[in-house]
């Protein structure tokens, strides 16, 4: 008959409840996991099949009782980080759903919005076809496994410990959400320009031709140029979703990293 010791059952659950709260903190955060319409049950499921993979090779957790008060801060460091590093990769669809608004409010198609599970909100029809256009792109470019090799590599550059001073760099994720806009203005930018264009002319027309109804061709003529340009641009936006993937996963690898810099360093992913 196999027999533990209260220390050694304790020590048995630390190994394997603290990095399965990072993980499972990743998991409720990061799409695609993160997404609403994925049941619990396989959320949990794969976060505890994942912790038990990781567990035996990790170094020495803590010894401490799970349920004390110490035990407890613990286990809120490490939902921290995990809910941290998956937000980093949150950002990155972030980025993309506001280049889908943008386009859509330009093109005319504001009021074409529909119910978002991801976001629990509305969003438009541009924003949620790049959306789904960007996560089938992530698990093609297994961007996913990235993740995952991400997280488990963070155990080594913030281990678990009982000092509460996790290493986890807060500055460099706050500094990561200017990229929500400056990446969802550049994805944008080729549909938006030439909805300008076809603006400045309409308004040209109308000025020569006062008798013709702006809003009768106007909406078509925008509506159609919208839906050209996102056509045109489809084959291009390969190459600046993978560069955007690799500086999301390049980001929360580096979250570790304020080990080595002064905490008034401003960082940046």
């Amino acid at each position: 008959m196999i027999s533990f010791s209260s220390n050694e059952l304790i020590a048995l659950i630390n190994s394997f409840i603290w990095p399965l709260t990072r993980i499972l903190g990743l998991i409720a955060v990061a799409p695609p996991f993160g997404n609403n319409t994925v049941p619990v049950q396989i959320k949990l499921s794969f976060g505890i099949v994942l912790a038990l993979i990781v567990a035996p090779t990790l170094p020495l957790t803590p010894d401490l009782d799970p349920i004390s008060l110490n035990g407890v801060l613990v286990l809120a460091q490490q939902l921290i980080i995990g809910i941290g590093m998956g937000f980093v990769m949150r950002m990155v669809f972030s980025s993309i759903e506001m280049a889908g608004e943008v386009s859509g409010l330009t093109m005319g198609l504001g009021f074409a919005t529909f119910f978002d599970p991801q976001t629990q909100g509305r969003s438009s029809a541009i924003a949620q076809f790049l959306v789904l256009t960007a996560t089938l792109l992530m698990l093609t470019m297994n961007v996913h496994l990235a993740m995952l090799e991400a997280l488990v590599g963070s155990f080594q550059t913030i281990p678990i410990s009982t000092t509460f001073q996790m290493g986890f760099n807060s500055h460099k994720l706050v500094i990561w959400g200017e990229e929500i806009f400056s990446v969802g203005m550049r994805l944008s930018l080729p549909i938006v320009a030439a909805l300008l264009v076809t603006n400045v002319a309409l308004g040209i027309l109308t000025r020569a031709a006062p008798q013709l109804n702006l809003f009768g061709i106007g909406f078509p003529i925008t509506i159609g140029v919208g839906f050209l340009m996102v056509a045109l641009i489809m084959p291009y936006l390969l190459l600046p979703l993978q560069n955007l993937f690799q500086h999301g996963i390049e980001a929360m690898q580096s979250m570790g990293a304020a080990t080595q810099v002064p905490a008034s360093t401003p960082g940046k992913p």
